[in-house]
Order: structure tokens, then sequence, then C-alpha cells
């Protein structure tokens, strides 16, 4: 569980601090967004943290042999969430226990990561024979079916793309991934089309709102469209230094409560409109330093399994940094999505911090010097 080869040589303290620090800066913005919520930001980063470090000093290699128990354990919370969460917005998204409020589709992205990873690993020889793909997808399928019927839809894309990648990363066949890429594109396209048909059953109502007002925002500027322009308005006037952190101007689109939950689905537009464009920048560095770091240990892992887990923290926190940020600046339809580190949810920082400690411990059983 412990093993005598650790080297503190190897205990990859940048990953740590780079993480602390968008943490940090997280708690800063978010005691600008809604003060109210600061404390609790506070101590889930204390509680993070402290996970993290007793993870990545339990060799990962032990706690991937528990793998079956983490894809139903992740099952349990998944399905308990749709039984008896708390229903906010026409979504049951969070379970109350004990006084205590979490998300479990954020712990359930941390388990498919490690389950996956040993799956994938186990499988690696026929990774490629239809039974081995059709499995795993269908592994993949019953969770990320019942986030969507939550519904989460920004959450189930996520976990698509954790999935899609690692896979890739475990030894896919180029074949067999264009060959996909062909059926789906067509597939998406129909999809598409009918999604934005009148009386539809596809997806939710709003959820088509949302799409229409990303595809056609000025029809939908004081409907859907509201919150998302406002953002991209608050992004633009922060210009390159910003109006200042807890600026008290009458024209500030968080000032006017323009935007609703500024501290969590849209804090990146609080960051632009208070900091500017060096503070958004300041987010996207941080993020792609962590994400280059988690890759760099991945790539010196000592088994595919380690580079597999690193793979799917990488994709996590990099493809939901992007959606959120797209989401914000109006490159992608509103899909209410956290910002990794910076947003609100004491849930989602807890479990992020967990992968990192994994990761942190695959560093310390490297076998090869990194790049």
């Amino acid at each position: 569980m412990f093993p005598k080869a650790y080297h503190i040589k190897n205990y990859d303290f940048f990953l740590i601090l780079f993480s602390v620090a968008i943490s940090v800066y997280g708690i800063v913005i978010i005691g600008s967004a809604r003060e109210s919520v600061q404390s609790r930001q506070i101590v889930g980063l204390v509680v993070g943290f402290f996970l993290m470090v007793i993870i990545s000093l339990v060799d990962y290699r032990t706690l991937l042999n528990f793998y079956w128990v983490y894809y139903i354990l992740c099952l349990v919370l998944l399905q308990s969430v749709l039984f008896f969460g708390r229903k906010v917005g026409g979504a049951r998204r969070w379970m109350s226990i004990a006084g205590i409020q979490f998300q479990p589709s954020e712990v359930a992205k941390f388990l498919l990561i490690l389950f996956f990873a040993k799956f994938i690993m186990k499988n690696k020889e026929k990774i490629n024979s239809p039974g081995r793909i059709l499995g795993g997808i269908a592994f993949f399928l019953i969770p990320w079916y019942m986030v969507y019927k939550e519904p989460d839809m920004s959450t189930s894309i996520v976990f698509i793309m954790i999935f899609v990648t690692m896979y890739f990363i475990g030894g896919l066949s180029l074949k067999v991934i264009f060959g996909t890429l062909a059926v789906l594109f067509p597939v998406v396209v129909l999809g598409l089309m009918l999604v934005l048909q009148p009386n539809q059953e596809i997806i939710k109502g709003y959820q088509q709102a949302r799409i229409l007002a990303w595809l056609q925002p000025e029809e939908y500027s004081n409907d859907e469209g509201y919150q998302q322009q406002n953002s991209i308005v608050a992004i633009g006037s922060g210009q390159l230094m910003g109006k200042g952190y807890k600026n008290n101007e009458v024209g500030s689109v968080k000032n006017g409560n323009f935007i609703s939950e500024p501290q969590t689905d849209f804090i990146f537009a609080i960051v632009g409109e208070e900091l500017g464009f060096l503070g958004c920048m300041a987010v996207i560095l941080l993020m792609l330093i962590i994400i280059i770091e988690v890759l760099r240990i991945g790539w010196s892992a000592s088994d595919l399994a380690g580079t597999l887990i690193a793979a799917g923290v990488a994709a996590h926190l990099g493809f939901q940094t992007f959606f959120n940020i797209a989401v914000t600046t109006g490159v992608m339809p509103n899909t209410g999505i956290p910002l990794p580190f910076v947003s609100y949810g004491m849930t989602s920082l807890i479990s992020i911090f967990m992968e990192l400690g994994v990761v942190l411990n695959i560093g310390l059983l490297r076998t090869r010097d990194r790049l």
C-alpha cells in the first residue's frame, strides 16, 4: 500500500503549487461573485488538499485492484441521485447526506477514470477487437445515461471526452477511430436537425432553447440568451486590466445582477470584467501548466494504467475548461458547466484534488525521467 520505493525528488511539488494557486485565485474571485459561499470553498480546498496528500502516498496500482468496486459505487451514486436527489431548476444533480450537499456526477468522473484505466489495461492486447470495444462502450453508456437523465448534458459531454481520450491513449486503432467518426458525423448532424424541430422529445425544452439562443442570439436576447450575452459584454468591458476587483461601477454586469449564479458556471465573466484580459489569461495559463504537468507525469508512468489515469484527468480538466470558457464567450451553447478549480463547488474541487492525488502517486512510482 505504501511502497518503500518513494523518493522525495519524484514528488511533484510543482503540480501542487499551481493547483493550489489557481484554487486560491478561484476563492478570491468567488469572494467578489458571491461572498457568502467563499468560506465553503476554502473548506473545500483544505479538505481536497488533505485528501490529495493522503491519496498521493497510496500505491495507485493497489487502488486499481478495486476497479469493479469503483464502477458499482459510481452506479449506486448516480442511481441514488435520480431517486433521492434534490431537484433544482428541473434537474436532480445534488444529494444531501447529514446536511452536506454534494454532486455525485463529479465523484463519478474520478471513479470512472480509475475503472477504465484498469479495464483498458487488462484488455490492451485485444483493445481493437469488436467484443472489447462494444464491452467498453456498454460499461460506459450505463453511467453516462444516468447523468444524461438527471438531466446534465454538459457533464455527460465531459464523460464522453474522458472516455474517448482514454481509449485513444489505450491503443485504439486509427482505422476504428476514423471509421467511427465517418458514421458519427452524419448522425450528429441529423440529430442536431431533429432537436431543433418543434415538439421534439429528444432533449428537454430548455436545452433546445439554449441551442436556439446560441444560433439566433438576437431573437433570444431577453430569454435563454440573456445570461450568455451579458457574459460576453462583461468580458469585453474588462478590456486589458479590468474594472477592478470588487469595483462599485454602476455599469458593471455583476453589480447589476445581470448574470445569475456568477460564482459557478459564469465565473469566467467575473474574471474578465474585474481583472480584464490579463486576469483571464492568468486562469488559462495556470490551467495549461497543470494539464501539461499531468500529461508529463503520465508519459513517465511505470505502466499503461498510470498513463491512462493521467490522460483521463488531463481530459477532464482540459475539456471542461474549454467548454466553460467557450460558453461564457459565446463560442458554444450554454451547457451549464463549472470552471475547474475556479468555480464554486466543493464536490468538484475535492474530486479534482483526489484525481491529482493519484497522479502524484503515479509520479512517485515513475520509471522514466520526464521530458
